[in-house]
């Protein structure tokens, strides 16, 4: 390797990628080297100078970049780094790094002041923060038109899925009302409508109606009739402890800062869950479609036995509810299309489900379908607002694992769309603020008989569109609702139960089109769509508070699994770069001879440990476990030989020194001494000393080729640890193994691209020691190939040198 030096001082400036320096501060230096074959050129350039001047470049640079327009393709510049090869010892060294931080208390008292306490007070309650300066000039207008559309479109929802969670349509609008007024007053969403939802409704169904069902309620002397009076009031007892727990629940994952458990829900698992409780809020309202008394069924296979039962029944079908819910559902498609293909035109989308209510309601009283065709109605919705009323707290013990469900699935559907909401208009949503929002919500709407609630997609997109901008909407639609309740919800008494079954089914075409995730999926990720499957038929088949314990197990699993079984690689140097590939993956990457370099896409950690000694051995193509043994087994036969050999020595001995006569003069003594010397200098372990033994402080040490074992075709063994981001004692483990076994068959180890924090954890670990120091971590492969390729090599092994960068 020649170095030579040339500086530029003929011209007045130096022009270096597209910049002009002094010449007195540029320094051009070519290395020529060749080194088995592999010939290279390193332009380096060094600029000198003050540190006012690298401000200067700066400054310059950035006037240039503001006027440079940027367009997609690669870039027209290179860059050149002229530095020496770092290790971490040498760039602790460098960069003067300091010692890992002690941990500090979880808990801090907070001071105590005026301000932090209103900051807390405003934290808690948000509407103290946004509403003394909500400009009402420019709000006002849309929230009140955004709140009377939501209100419009949650009377009729609010009545429809009241029959999915098993109770009177009443308490659809009690849960319209009291739970939206609070979450007014503690949210932090300014877009989402809270309030009744399918999927958390079917899922109060399902418990509501296995805990308190059909046949525990039946008149005494007749097997058919049902005391529905007294099983309604069960259900609302059971409805409203289970809508306490889930407010208890969403409170306390709140105030322990647990917003982030939503993140183990990922999107194919929500987007499998909410379809298949689509297709549960389906089968559930087949038999107010066909106008069937069906027995309830719950937990696993339910559904199954419901779709059984039905088709089992469907020549003994209400002609009557049938042709009701059919025209019903075709008015409601077309109202919804119309709707979709007006929808700019229109300055307010068209009440479809309330146009639906009323019109059924007028057509229902006036023609008499109750008394004529034997179509199931409402009934009577009591006037005036309920008082509060205390749970029976005996339900805890039955409910207490589905009101956890229903608190983690209600908050991840909340939490999805206001971060969505949050993206597209510029403001937070507080994860931890929202569990407290809706726990609250759900908390006091226990007291009043209100069922466990959520946020609805389709009202969101209502509120959003229509033009709102706070949650003074949500309270208008609450308010809307309040006078349904106090004045307007006895006129509904003659309303179909068929219609609001109609409203339901057309509102979950947009959950039935997620089935084309399916596709999409195949295409873009299999264990996503393995994901998606497993959720959807769990889901289906067993209950939906079991079918999310089964996503989320099988979902983590996924994670592990994919961690276990990551893509493991042999890298190779792109020419003239320092920047190393995959040699499968790129065709133009070629392996440094006599370096191999090892890359895993996954963390080192216990669940994969094992997998990655085996991938090493795999790719590098040597067996070191089998090279170990067959070299301990020559060193264990040339020791029992040395034994021998020393026996029949000290036997010889013996011998000889029996023949001495006593009164044999001294020199004749030290001849014999000088020969024993020379036999013990001649054999050592029973075999003479060859020339490439590695001589150590007890003697010396047989190399494989002395031992006439296989050498391995390569000396260093470079470990990419870039991916690594924690590290536990079996990680720490396998790396001293990996260490010992390659150093016991002369090949030397280097690890690569290890983070700070992972240093900080080896040295908690003790995974330094005298034979493996910080001088074998490098900042990059680069530099590991490099500290590599300048190492001495064995007379056997032939010298090579990367490519130039």
């Amino acid at each position: 390797m020649t170095v030579w030096t040339r500086t530029q001082s003929s011209t007045q400036s130096v022009s270096i990628g597209g910049f002009s320096f002094p010449s007195s501060s540029v320094i051009c230096s070519v290395l020529d080297s060749q080194r088995d074959g592999f010939l290279g050129k390193t332009y380096i350039f060094l600029i000198i100078g003050r540190p006012r001047d690298t401000q200067a470049l700066l400054a310059s640079q950035d006037l240039s970049m503001e006027k440079l327009e940027v367009e997609p393709g690669p870039l027209p510049c290179d860059y050149r780094v002229d530095r020496r090869v770092l290790n971490e010892q040498e760039l602790e060294e460098t960069g003067q790094r300091s010692q890992s931080p002690k941990p500090s208390r979880w808990f801090t008292l907070p001071r105590c002041s005026t301000a932090v306490a209103w900051a807390t007070l405003c934290r808690f309650l948000p509407i103290l923060s946004w509403l003394p300066k909500y400009p009402a000039r420019e709000f006002l207008l849309g929230d009140l038109l955004s709140g009377l559309s939501v209100g419009i479109v949650q009377l009729p929802q609010g009545l429809a899925y009241a029959l999915l969670a098993g109770l009177p349509p009443v308490f659809g609008l009690y849960s319209s009302f009291y739970p939206v007024f609070v979450y007014f007053l503690f949210g932090t969403s300014r877009h989402i409508s809270v309030g009744t939802f399918a999927v958390i409704s079917v899922m109060v169904g399902s418990v509501s109606e296995a805990l308190a069902p059909n046949d525990a309620f039946l008149v005494p002397g007749n097997d058919t009739e049902v005391n529905e009076i007294a099983r309604d009031a069960t259900r609302v007892k059971v409805a409203s402890a289970l809508s306490f727990l889930v407010g208890v629940f969403q409170v306390g994952m709140g105030l322990l800062q647990f917003g982030f458990v939503v993140t183990y829900l990922s999107e194919p698992l929500v987007r499998g869950y909410t379809t298949a409780a689509s297709v549960q809020v389906l089968v559930s309202q087949l038999k107010h479609v066909f106008g069937l008394s069906v027995k309830d069924y719950s937990g696993p296979l339910s559904q199954i036995y419901i779709v059984l039962e039905i088709i089992w029944k469907l020549p003994e079908s209400n002609v009557g509810t049938v042709v009701t819910a059919l025209i019903a559902s075709t008015l409601l498609l077309a109202m919804k299309i119309i709707n979709q293909k007006l929808g700019r035109k229109l300055p307010v989308p068209m009440p479809s489900e309330l146009i639906m209510l009323i019109g059924a309601t007028a057509i229902s009283y006036g023609v008499g379908l109750k008394e004529k065709f034997k179509v199931d109605i409402v009934g009577n919705i009591p006037a005036g607002l309920e008082p509060p009323q205390l749970f029976d707290y005996h339900f805890f013990g039955k409910i207490v694992g589905n009101a956890f469900a229903i608190s983690v699935v209600g908050f991840a559907i909340a939490i999805s769309l206001g971060k969505i909401f949050g993206m597209k208009h510029g403001y937070e949503v507080d994860n931890n603020q929202e569990l407290i929002a809706l726990g609250l919500s759900n908390f006091f709407g226990s007291f009043f008989q209100c069922f466990p609630i959520s946020c609805s997609m389709s009202r969101s997109l209502v509120q959003e569109g229509s033009g709102g901008n706070t949650q003074i909407a949500g309270a208008i639609s609450s308010l809307l609702i309040l006078i349904v309740i106090i004045k307007l919800g006895e006129l509904f008494y003659h309303l179909p139960k068929a219609i609001l079954a109609s409203i339901i089914i057309v509102n979950l075409k947009g959950m039935f089109v997620q089935f084309s995730d399916i596709c999409y999926l195949w295409k873009a990720n299999r264990v996503d769509l393995l994901i998606w499957l497993v959720t959807f038929v769990a889901t289906v088949l067993l209950n939906l508070d079991i079918g999310l314990a089964v996503a989320i197990v099988f979902s983590l699993l996924s994670v592990v699994f994919r961690t276990q079984l990551p893509h493991y690689s042999i890298l190779g140097q792109v020419p003239d770069t320092d920047i190393y590939r995959d040699v499968t993956q790129y065709k133009e990457a070629r392996e440094v001879p006599g370096v191999k370099i090892f890359s895993s896409s996954a963390t080192l950690y216990f669940a994969n440990a094992e997998f990655y000694r085996q991938a090493l051995k795999e790719k590098i193509g040597l067996d070191v476990d089998h090279l170990i043994a067959k070299k301990k087994k020559l060193i264990k036969k040339q020791r029992l030989k040395t034994k021998k050999l020393q026996k029949k020595e000290n036997r010889q001995k013996k011998a000889a020194a029996r023949k001495v006569p006593l009164d044999s003069s001294e020199p004749n003594s030290m001849n014999v001494k000088i020969e024993e010397m020379d036999i013990e200098n001649a054999q050592v372990g029973g075999v003479d000393r060859p020339d490439n033994a590695v001589v150590n402080d007890k003697g010396f040490t047989l190399t494989l080729e002395a031992l006439g074992l296989p050498q391995p075709h390569f000396h260093n063994l470079i470990l990419d640890l870039g991916t690594l981001n924690f590290v536990d004692t079996v990680c720490i483990k396998t790396l001293k193994n990996i260490f010992r076994d390659f150093q016991e068959i002369e090949v030397n180890v280097y690890l690569a691209g290890c983070h700070g924090n992972i240093i900080s954890q080896f040295e908690s670990g003790n995974f330094f020691e005298d034979s493996i120091t910080k001088g074998h971590l490098f900042v990059s492969i680069h530099d590991a190939v490099t500290f590599a390729l300048m190492q001495p090599r064995p007379r056997t092994t032939q010298s090579v040198l990367a490519t130039r960068m």
